[in-house]
């Protein structure tokens, strides 16, 4: 997907009009109509609000990762990257493991 396309499908899941996000970021619903079809292109700084504002990150919003990282997620993964590397290790091996079961339970129920 575009970033047009992904700026409609995000500011729409908001339950944002083109104006409510133009005001938000600074700029007007015109401008954000020109953003979704293409018309024109954001610089990074309105990229960046953009993002903040619909809670994104800037990789996915431009279309670069098909993962989602909300802030929480990414407050978590902050926190781990502060840990002493064994540590890290510990946190990591407890995901795995849940992973691993989340899996497995998948795997069964089908």
């Amino acid at each position: 997907m575009t970033i047009g396309d992904n700026i409609m499908l995000l500011r729409k899941k908001k339950g944002f009009s083109q104006a409510d996000l133009g005001k938000l970021v600074g700029t007007s619903g015109d401008i954000i109509g020109r953003y979704e079809r293409e018309v024109m292109s954001p610089g990074i700084d309105v990229i960046i609000k953009i993002a903040s504002t619909l809670d994104v990150s800037i990789d996915y919003l431009v279309g670069k990762t098909t993962t989602l990282i909300d802030k929480q997620i990414l407050e978590r993964i902050e926190e781990i990257s502060k840990l002493a590397e064994d540590e890290k290790s510990y946190v990591f091996n407890l995901i795995d493991m849940c992973l691993r079961d989340f899996n497995a339970q998948k795997a069964y129920a089908r």
